[in-house]
């Protein structure tokens, strides 16, 4: 199979040979490992993914590199601040502390919806990789940059119109993004909300499905009218809402599933819902064994993929700090070795 064809197999629970492929790295994983040993990983394990990094246009304000210590500013106008290479730094001083400035100092990057259509369209017409859109978005994470996390939290509290009113400033920008990537032909459009904390939401479930719930219902609306795909990441403890985003639309969530109970999460949503990923990077992949890295495996394979059809896990994690390149070969060793469905059910 074509990396993009194994992936849409995965996607529609329909005998893909093998789970596809998808790595992501931390630049702190370059500092701690070097180049060599990096580069040779990528070689020995190819991933079916790819992001569209053709047509997207300069945004105007961003300077600096995140990654790297000092400060930078992003395509927002927000400051992050870093103490950390290969880490990405915090905004500490956000530009809406106050609601009064909101209209002075919130400026969407409104040139990022001027995508070069057709070169996005050679791109993806180049690559037999699935492609993912450029254009990202993260309402959640994006209010907290623009607002401070406490504030944030102390307007939900407070159930403040200006936060709405921010709130839907944020997601219009969103919304329009994802409307322009989706008429390309990029095969997904992505999500990235960090929702959950270690043990739960950072918010109630019943708070999340009335404030947020129908803003990210219209992203679905959008990917369903283009006939795209639907992914989200999401860090953290989030089973309390996998059900919600099925609802609305998301084909494939990239979550910490050993936060949660994985044989949990499977009995409930297994061949509802793919699990984009990923592998324990707080105790396994730094800290771990070989064996344990392969035993997490079989254990998001036994759990999660529908058995009869296939399908239904991607083999994603992330090279991150302190990461073991044993257990980081292991994972993906593991995951090759696991047996594919055939078409009458079995298991090759």
């Amino acid at each position: 199979m074509t990396p993009r064809e194994r992936v849409y197999r995965t996607l529609n629970f329909d005998h893909p040979d093998r789970a596809p492929r998808d790595l992501w790295m931390l630049p702190i994983a370059r500092h701690e490992q070097g180049d060599a040993a990096i580069d040779a990983f990528c070689n020995r394990w190819p991933t079916d993914f790819v992001q569209c990094v053709a047509g997207k246009p300069r945004a105007l304000r961003s300077r600096g590199n995140p990654t790297e210590i000092g400060t930078c500013v992003d395509e927002w106008g927000c400051e992050f601040e870093n103490i950390q290479a290969g880490h990405m730094g915090e905004v500490k001083t956000p530009l809406i502390s106050d609601y009064a400035l909101m209209d002075e100092r919130l400026r969407p990057p409104v040139e990022l919806l001027a995508v070069d259509v057709d070169a996005v369209n050679a791109f993806c017409r180049a690559s037999d990789r699935f492609v993912f859109a450029s254009g990202w978005g993260r309402l959640w994470e994006r209010t907290q940059f623009l607002r401070g996390t406490e504030n944030v939290m102390m307007d939900l509290a407070e159930d403040a119109p200006e936060l709405h009113d921010l709130l839907g400033r944020v997601h219009t920008f969103y919304r329009d993004q994802l409307e322009v990537w989706a008429k390309t032909e990029v095969d997904a459009l992505v999500l990235m909300d960090d929702w959950g904390s270690q043990r739960s939401l950072l918010i109630s479930p019943a708070q999340w499905r009335r404030v947020f719930k129908p803003l990210y219902a219209e992203y679905g609306q959008i990917a369903r009218a283009h006939g795209k795909k639907l992914f989200m990441h999401s860090d953290g403890y989030i089973s309390d809402i996998y059900g919600d985003l099925i609802e609305i639309g998301v084909h494939a969530v990239n979550s910490q599933l050993f936060c949660m109970d994985i044989e949990e999460i499977g009995r409930q949503w297994r061949g509802k819902l793919t699990f984009w990923g990923e592998i324990d990077r707080q105790h396994i992949l730094p800290f771990g064994r070989p064996e344990d890295a392969a035993a997490a495996v079989r254990r998001v394979w036994e759990n999660l993929r529908p058995a009869a059809t296939g399908g239904g896990v991607i083999a994603q994690f992330e090279l991150c700090a302190r990461c073991q390149m044993a257990n980081a070969n292991a994972v993906f060793e593991e995951w090759e070795r696991l047996p594919a469905p055939t078409r009458q059910g079995g298991l090759q």
